[in-house]
């Protein structure tokens, strides 16, 4: 009797143990539900690392923005026009090859660029003189001219901005006009990690400074130049009469607003705003809204403190009593347990036709689950109540399905159909960064 009471008393205690390794793992490796599968068309290749890709017409060319320094065309036959549109290799910051957030970063064509000829660059920069000197670099934002149709003139630089950067990472980088024909930036904290160091505002961070640009989308007008600026302010900026912030802002608490797109039939603002240890977010910004960072992390509580836990409790506002606005999706950062990968890159709602099943729904991508190898990862999300809930999206004729490669960035062309940058490295070092353009599945 002893020993059927001990054989039972054991068999419960291995179901017990075995239920709870099972249960462990389903949770540090939870299975993302899937959200479709397309197929990739390479397009292009020999980039180093393409962060951003752009369109004035609907003739088919693509411009695809290559961190040294380079922009390149994509003609509409797929072919790569051998003379870059513009080279500005000479003025970008020297990159480090094993990993660097910095480069030419971002281009958008002047809204009237066909008559104009004006389009806009966002580039880091060695360090001006007047610069605290142990910072890392300068971020400008400048306009050109072409000298013919396919041909920039790197000579026609006129300097719109110069922001000081203490570090090298965090530097935002994304530029865009919106209907409202204005020109809207995204910059970083500055760097560093928790937004704390040098050159962050030592009691709120910079996201939730308002009297730094750093940490904040900006939104200027470049057709209304002053004889103190190169720009003019918009009258309805939130921040226009200087009086509780710069002048400059349309935005702020980010952390760093790597990507971001519109709405081409809503005209939503979409930012994917990098996270820091555990939560990766995405955000529909509103003029003057307060997005949370360094106070929130996602939906969560943060504390420069405690990086890789989120506190049970914080303020939900900012310093100025202002609610702040929590993102429509987010997830685990790979840091943690069952997170899906290391950062967000933003993405774009679709409105192409060549997918219908995808219309009107959220698709993303995420830059590596790994620090050590390549291995980007593509999102779908669903409008809903609350936190959007959030699929992989599976890659046709790929080893489980996965891309293989990290992904920098999305980009969409004049039909609204989407393409992918890619790169085999995890810093910009040599060519293997790719376009890719997400055709349905074969």
């Amino acid at each position: 009797m002893k020993k059927k009471f001990f054989i039972v008393i054991c068999a419960v205690v291995v179901i017990l143990i075995l239920g709870y390794f099972l249960y462990s793992n389903t949770m540090i490796k939870p299975k993302i539900m899937p959200g479709g599968e397309v197929g990739l068309k390479l397009i292009a290749d020999n980039f180093v690392s393409p962060v951003d890709i752009r369109f004035y017409d609907d003739s088919g060319k693509l411009f695809v923005v290559d961190r040294p320094g380079i922009i390149k065309i994509i003609n509409a036959d797929g072919t790569v026009q051998k003379e870059p549109f513009l080279n500005i290799t000479d003025r970008v910051v020297s990159l480090n090859p094993s990993y660097d957030e910095r480069g030419l970063l971002g281009l958008a064509f002047h809204p009237d660029f066909k008559n104009s000829g004006k389009f806009y660059v966002f580039y880091n920069t060695k360090l001006r003189t007047s610069a605290r000197q142990n910072w890392d670099s300068t971020i400008r934002i400048s306009e050109f001219n072409i000298l013919e149709e396919n041909k920039a003139d790197p000579k026609s630089e006129e300097i719109l901005m110069e922001i000081d950067h203490p570090q090298m990472n965090h530097n935002g980088g994304q530029i865009l006009f919106g209907k409202d024909g204005y020109l809207y930036i995204s910059l970083g904290d500055g760097g560093n990690a928790n937004d704390v160091g040098e050159g962050h505002n030592p009691e709120t961070g910079n996201g939730q400074d308002t009297f730094t640009l750093l940490g904040k989308i900006l939104r200027i007008d470049v057709n209304n130049k002053t004889s103190l600026r190169n720009y003019g302010i918009p009258a309805d900026n939130p921040f226009s009469d200087g009086k509780n912030g710069l002048k400059e802002i349309y935005a702020y608490g980010f952390r760093n607003p790597w990507r971001m797109s519109f709405d081409t039939e809503t005209g939503n603002l979409y930012v994917g705003d990098a996270g820091q240890n555990i939560w990766e977010e995405i955000d529909k910004v509103e003029k003057g809204k307060n997005y949370g960072w360094n106070l929130k992390e996602g939906t969560h509580c943060f504390s420069p403190e405690s990086a890789n836990k989120s506190p049970a409790n914080c303020s939900n506002v900012g310093y100025k009593g202002e609610a702040l606005i929590d993102p429509f999706i987010e997830y685990l950062n790979a840091q943690q347990k069952g997170g899906i990968g290391h950062t967000n890159v933003g993405g774009f709602m679709y409105r192409g036709i060549a997918i219908p099943e995808f219309f009107g729904k959220f698709i993303f991508g995420d830059w590596s689950t790994d620090f050590t190898k390549t291995d980007g990862t593509l999102l779908i999300a669903e409008p809903s109540q609350g936190l959007w809930k959030i699929k992989e999206i599976k890659i046709a004729n790929r080893t489980n399905g996965k891309i293989g490669e990290a992904i920098l960035g999305l980009g969409h062309d004049a039909d609204n159909e989407l393409y992918v940058l890619t790169t085999k490295k995890i810093g910009p070092d040599s060519n293997t960064g790719k376009v890719y353009k997400i055709i349905p599945k074969r």
